[in-house]
């Protein structure tokens, strides 16, 4: 089900629900709810120990400020809304300059055409952008810029060719065993950097039930499929009936074991992230969830409840980062990225060069920037906060990993090795056994 929401002069077709439960409400700190820390039962008492973690549900200090200097009648309630958020996104440079000071870079991308993909941001995620800073790494990567109108040799608004690979609208087959089913082409909050900006925001891709059908028909007349990703947009921005209404259909074709859902959801929308919404997901396992966190500043206190309450429910989370320049092409930042997810319970996973879409090269690093990223991670800290860095092959050839190179080389039945110290040992391997 969906309501019509008017803004800017533009309409967005927004995904809704029904009344929410009261256990659906973010903890208010100034409620006498109890908090949700982790715990551990004492095997000598029997009794309950709680340990220090993020206060569930209070505002950070950008938050609470933001909110207050530019929705100051909002409640703490509405505020924690999804559906008030979304219908609040930012999306118009009227709405823009009246929270940030726009540089010329910024405001020339709306004085000239030429940029697809549409502005969006909840006034959550545009909370923790800096106001005054353009080279803040949150700002860069949700605030357009005159550099998405260039245009640079071997990018294309397809680079993985999905299109070529989608036998019914809507569905991406690329590897033998698993789909991309994109849902509908709507998100809460647009990144710039997006692979798929040539149909998101633009109401190309609608959940109807006939065109999931036809995917689903798909699916189950291809039997080797027993791996399907959910995306789009962002599959978590439909109301949970629809939601729940794919999910049971996926899991009534036999031969798909494993269900996966991408999102951004709980970076840029933690609100979303309702009681409700993880007590139907949890009736769909195994179920996974793929999430994309950019920066550290996206691992804020409702991000982390957020990825508490999935985790709780029994959804195995992992991460997919984009490698981007001015955002995370260092090593610090990165190995602060990794580190927060661990924290949060979300197992770093992929670490993404940036696709070549039209309009990307302000965000694209050389290969070398991130292979000395990995280098600099492996051994300096746990395995698993290391991802793997992969390139997307342009044109559909798949996920690429990419490594440093360990193998010194080779003499007589000794392989060569050099460690994260760069320091080399001889491994035994008699060439002829």
């Amino acid at each position: 089900m969906h309501v019509t929401i008017k803004t800017n002069q533009q309409e967005n077709a927004v995904p809704t629900q029904a009344a929410p439960e009261e256990d659906d409400d973010p903890f208010d700190p100034g409620s006498s709810r109890p908090q949700s820390p982790a715990q551990s039962t004492s095997k000598r008492s029997g009794r309950i120990v709680r340990f220090p973690t993020h206060r569930a549900g209070i505002l950070n200090p950008a938050v609470r400020s933001f909110r207050k200097k530019h929705f100051p009648g909002v409640p703490t309630k509405l505020w924690n809304d999804w559906q008030w958020q979304t219908s609040h996104r930012i999306r118009s440079l009227n709405q823009l300059e009246k929270m940030i000071v726009l540089s010329d870079v910024e405001r020339a991308a709306f004085e000239r055409s030429g940029t697809t993909l549409p502005l969006g941001i909840t006034p959550y995620y545009i909370s923790l952008v800096s106001p005054d800073n353009p080279d803040q790494p949150v700002r860069r990567t949700v605030i357009p810029t005159i550099h998405e109108t260039v245009h640079t040799t071997g990018e294309a608004d397809d680079p993985l060719g999905e299109d070529a690979m989608s036998p019914v609208p809507g569905l991406v087959h690329r590897y033998p065993d698993r789909v991309l089913l994109l849902l509908s082409d709507f998100c809460s909050t647009y990144c710039r950097y997006c692979t798929r900006s040539r149909m998101v925001g633009h109401g190309a891709i609608h959940p109807s039930r006939n065109r999931l059908e036809r995917a689903f028909a798909y699916i189950e007349q291809t039997p080797a499929v027993r791996d399907v990703l959910i995306s789009g947009g962002d599959p978590l921005m439909l109301g949970e009936e629809k939601l729940a209404w794919v999910l049971s259909r996926l899991r009534q074709i036999p031969h798909v074991e494993i269900v996966r859902i991408g999102t951004k959801v709980p970076a840029v929308l933690p609100q979303r992230i309702t009681a409700r919404l993880v007590r139907m997901l949890r009736q769909y396992h195994p179920l996974w969830m793929s999430l994309h966190f950019t920066h550290p500043d996206e691992c804020t206190p409702e991000a982390s409840r957020a990825c508490a309450m999935l985790a709780d429910s029994g959804i195995p989370l992992g991460s997919q980062t984009v490698l981007l320049k001015g955002v995370n092409d260092n090593l610090e930042t990165m190995r602060e990225l990794m580190h927060n997810l661990l924290k949060m319970r979300v197992r770093p996973y992929y670490l993404y060069q940036c696709d070549p879409i039209t309009g990307s090269a302000h965000f694209r690093t050389p290969v070398e920037t991130g292979l000395s990223i990995i280098r600099g991670l492996r051994g300096f800290t746990s395995g698993y906060a290391l991802p793997t860095y992969v390139i997307d092959a342009p044109g559909g050839g798949g996920k690429i990993p990419l490594m440093p190179d360990y193998v010194v080389g080779r003499e007589d039945d000794t392989l060569i090795l050099r460690n994260y110290e760069d320091n080399h040992y001889r491994y035994p391997e008699p060439g002829n056994r």
